[in-house]
């Protein structure tokens, strides 16, 4: 098990940036591939971005591509994602997740979660 915790969420205005960060304890980081999911208001949770466990491949959901960047320090046991261009729609509690399995490009068997960090983008 590898324990999350996010950071960086809060209150931004339509065509600003935010940088969520999640810092990882527990197990080795760098066996993980890890994710961000959202989940917006009456809205079932989605998945946004992954990456590789070296952090050299990546995953974008189509909705966000250009305006988000998900990296990755291994030495530190932190993944970030920068949010620019962001845009009401982007309201959501945004979510860490951790899984052993390779597949950075799949949702699933994703196993270790954070608690979230809200995101409200105002228009």
């Amino acid at each position: 098990q590898v324990q999350l915790v996010e950071s960086g969420g809060g209150l931004v205005q339509a065509g600003g940036s935010l940088r969520l960060s999640c810092a990882a304890s527990g197990r080795t980081f760098s066996n993980y591939v890890m994710g961000w999911f959202r989940q917006g208001p009456g809205k079932e949770r989605e998945f946004v971005s992954g990456i590789s466990r070296s952090g050299s491949s990546t995953y974008y959901v189509e909705s966000v591509k250009g305006r988000f960047t998900i990296s990755r320090d291994n030495a530190k046991n932190r993944v970030y994602l920068q949010m620019s261009s962001l845009k009401p729609e982007d309201t959501a509690a945004y979510y860490c997740a951790a899984k052993s399995h390779y597949n950075y490009e799949s949702s699933r068997l994703y196993d270790n979660w954070g608690q979230g960090t809200q995101v409200t983008v105002s228009s």
